[in-house]
């Protein structure tokens, strides 16, 4: 079993997260913004559908991408140098997220409820979650976002409407993030796309003793990002 959250109930200790699903931690509570950084600074997210109650997680292991370890293909690094585009922070947020909420194939439907846009609409609005957007032909193509706190970054979900979009964000985002001395993106779940890009696994415990590190770091970034980078492509 796992407890329910009223409004003021705290987390409890990740370590009786089930095992079976795989990190599942507590039902309730609420997506207000101190609820969301309390969550996220103990290596908790929230995820859950539509249809069910807000449900908390922190599951063993985790995968994370260290910035300075992305692994950029020689076919990625050919797209990075020889398109046309531009990457922006923070100039579409919300426009990013309904784009990663979009349906995508094979998939009935999307954990990104019009509860969880609001939720973290308001967490940009107070200089937590951020958005790493690439721009084609004026048009948003691809991007991601996360929250970040201190200098430890929780990636949340990435989109793509044109081949390579969301990795040119990806690699813009490490970038600027490895700059920033940044320890760690957090990807949450393991996935083979996100072993190619260079994440890996760690356990929980390992994963939780940096987070606590990180983000009690002096904020590199706070508030909006500024950042725009343009790329003319191949001449």
């Amino acid at each position: 079993m796992i407890p329910w959250l009223g409004p003021k109930d705290p987390f409890p200790p990740v370590s009786r997260a089930l095992q079976h699903p795989n990190g599942l931690l507590a039902a309730g509570g609420d997506l207000s913004v101190q609820r969301l950084l309390s969550a996220y600074s103990r290596g908790i997210f929230p995820w859950y559908s539509d249809q069910e109650p807000i449900l908390w997680w922190s599951p063993d292991p985790r995968m994370v991408l260290v910035p300075s370890e992305l692994t950029i293909s020689r076919s990625l690094r050919k797209t990075l140098r020889n398109t046309c585009y531009e990457v922006r922070a923070d100039s579409a947020f919300e426009a990013v997220m309904r784009a990663c909420a979009a349906p995508r194939e094979g998939q009935a439907g999307t954990w990104i409820t019009e509860e969880m846009i609001e939720a973290y609409c308001e967490l940009h609005a107070a200089g937590f979650a951020h958005s790493m957007e690439t721009w084609m032909d004026g048009r948003l193509a691809g991007g991601l976002y996360g929250v970040s706190l201190g200098r430890m970054f929780f990636g949340e979900s990435m989109f793509a409407r044109v081949s390579n979009a969301s990795k040119i964000a990806l690699v813009h985002l490490a970038g600027r993030l490895r700059e920033q001395a940044y320890g760690m993106i957090d990807c949450q779940m393991t996935t083979p796309h996100l072993a190619s890009l260079g994440a890996r696994e760690i356990p929980r415990e390992l994963f939780l003793a940096r987070v606590r590190e990180l983000v009690h770091s002096p904020d590199a970034l706070p508030g909006p990002w500024q950042y725009r980078v343009r790329n003319e492509g191949a001449a």
